[in-house]
């Protein structure tokens, strides 16, 4: 199913105090928060999501990773299994285990949406270059540098790749990828954000500048939020953890949200709280002073 419905609760913020409320569903962002930085999910943390599985809380893996990226957590999946991928371009079962993952939802990024993002930052940002991420193909520009361990399934410039009858043409586009090899990473964001407009949701995860431009509306929040609508889950009953400013409007939105500790400023403004860096197990930390509330 494809869905690019606007979700206006995205960025609400709690009435009442969330610590006062029993959480039902743990929202964790991946890269710089749940794994630490040689991407391994430590035993601890392990044993911590096991735990609040148990306890009957749901746990929602949400990040910006594509899903075939998902087999550094796909042992570590109970209950439902499913995670939000591609900065919310995505949901994803993840039981069928590496290579076999179940796209359940898709939010795409319209082609003529994207080819819109591509000329207007090509106007504001020369030296732009591109790449595009579908639910199974992986295409790029000639120039765009080798930033992921993967190689594309066909290079050509970003005005082909998104033509109707380009390469993946059978496949929903879930985002493109823009790098500039010299404008600062915040700089490039607050650029992008400004070029675009509406016409696509622009965000950033890595520390270089590299844009990742979302369907109008798609982010983790509101993706996160459809799913918490499904559940009966109310905003107040989530807690969420992140790191990089694709995070920041799940963090707003979530009734408790904790800003790793070695997070950018602007999802340490965002959050409501604070943990320690994902190197020494910051959501392992929060899950369990959580559960011994319960």
């Amino acid at each position: 199913m494809r869905e690019n419905e606007p979700v206006t609760s995205a960025t609400r913020q709690p009435e009442t105090p969330a610590a006062d409320i029993p959480p039902r569903l743990i929202a964790t962002d991946l890269d710089g928060t749940l794994l630490r930085d040689d991407k391994s999910v430590s035993p601890r943390t392990v044993a911590a999501l096991a735990a609040a599985e148990e306890a009957g809380i749901e746990v929602f893996f949400v990040t910006g990773r594509p899903a075939r990226w998902m087999d550094v957590v796909s042992d570590h999946v109970h209950g439902h299994g499913l995670a939000i991928c591609g900065n919310g371009a995505a949901v994803v079962d993840l039981h069928g285990g590496p290579g076999a993952h179940q796209f359940v939802k898709v939010r795409e990024l319209a082609r003529e949406n994207a080819l819109d993002a591509v000329q207007l930052l090509r106007e504001a940002a020369p030296g732009t270059v591109y790449a595009v991420e579908q639910t199974y193909g992986f295409y790029q520009e000639p120039d765009y540098p080798k930033l992921h361990m993967e190689i594309p399934d066909n290079l050509a410039p970003a005005e082909e790749l998104l033509a109707e009858d380009g390469p993946g043409a059978a496949e929903p586009v879930l985002k493109i990828l823009a790098y500039h090899p010299s404008i600062d990473p915040d700089a490039f964001l607050t650029l992008s954000r400004l070029a675009i407009g509406d016409r696509a949701n622009v965000t950033r995860s890595s520390p270089s500048a590299l844009l990742e431009i979302s369907g109008p509306g798609v982010s983790k929040a509101s993706t996160l939020a459809l799913c918490c609508a499904e559940r009966g889950i109310s905003h107040e009953e989530v807690v969420a953890f992140g790191d990089m400013p694709n995070d920041v409007e799940m963090l707003t939105w979530a009734g408790q949200s904790y800003a790793m500790g070695n997070a950018h400023p602007d999802v340490i403004a965002a959050a409501s709280g604070r943990t320690v860096a994902n190197n020494d197990d910051g959501v392992a930390v929060v899950i369990e002073r959580m559960l011994r509330r319960l």
